[in-house]
């Protein structure tokens, strides 16, 4: 399970990926465009899971075909080097923004890997306590 924050500067290329992360990734990772300007990683088994429920939605639904484009379309197998790093996309790099400071957000299943700019923002976002006791209110935490 993936729990916590890392953040890191970057000064080249290959992204190293935190020591109390690798251990679960099995030498190789996916990673895939987020929902947020983000991006996401994934053990393999992780997203052969995800791809499967993506791939039994509709081709004829727009939305789902929409989906399929982010999230399969754009997902691509990293191998994990000596060293603990792997090497993204230039593209996917491009579009999370991932160029001096990243951070990486455990979230269970899979990682997100965020620009150190577009993270505080969501930071921010996330520590309006008036905004977070009215928007969460409709999920269901009653087991906790």
């Amino acid at each position: 399970m993936f729990f916590g924050q890392y953040h890191q500067t970057v000064s080249k290329h290959p992204i190293e990926i935190p020591a109390n992360f690798r251990g679960a990734l099995d030498g190789r990772v996916v990673v895939t465009q987020g929902f947020d300007r983000n991006l996401l990683a994934m053990p393999v088994e992780n997203f052969e899971s995800l791809a499967k429920l993506v791939s039994a939605l509709s081709i004829t639904d727009p939305l789902a075909r929409g989906l399929m484009r982010m999230l399969l379309g754009n997902a691509t197998f990293c191998d994990i080097r000596r060293g603990g790093s792997i090497l993204v996309p230039g593209v996917l790099k491009s579009f999370a923004g991932l160029d001096s400071e990243i951070v990486w957000v455990g979230q269970g299943k899979y990682l997100e890997l965020w620009s150190g700019d577009l993270w505080s923002q969501q930071q921010q976002d996330l520590q309006d306590a008036d905004a977070n006791a009215t928007r969460f209110v409709s999920m269901n935490l009653a087991g906790l």
